[in-house]
């Protein structure tokens, strides 16, 4: 599903791509690498940001343990967005 946002009065219709959402409420973004690095956790964070979601989840399919597969995201719920960002989410149903 991509997100539909704007930045500075430039709308961006084709934004980046969710994975997964699950009841419009969890982002889960799937992986299948080695070891997950900082920059996996930072794009979910960006997802969250510009969604409704507070929530995400980071699973990665090629973890050798469970504690290594799943990282619970969570966006700062006292964020707000700049004045030249704002998030139109659209329907894609």
């Amino acid at each position: 599903m991509p997100i539909t946002f704007e930045y500075n009065r430039i709308s961006f219709e084709e934004g980046p791509k969710i994975d997964l959402l699950v009841e419009n409420r969890v982002i889960v973004t799937l992986k299948s690498i080695e070891k997950l690095a900082p920059v996996h956790g930072k794009q979910l964070l960006t997802y969250l940001r510009l969604t409704n979601p507070h929530m995400g989840l980071l699973i990665n399919f090629r973890a050798a343990t469970l504690k290594e597969r799943i990282l619970r995201v969570v966006n700062n719920l006292n964020y707000s967005p700049t004045s030249t960002l704002s998030i139109n989410q659209k329907d894609h149903s």
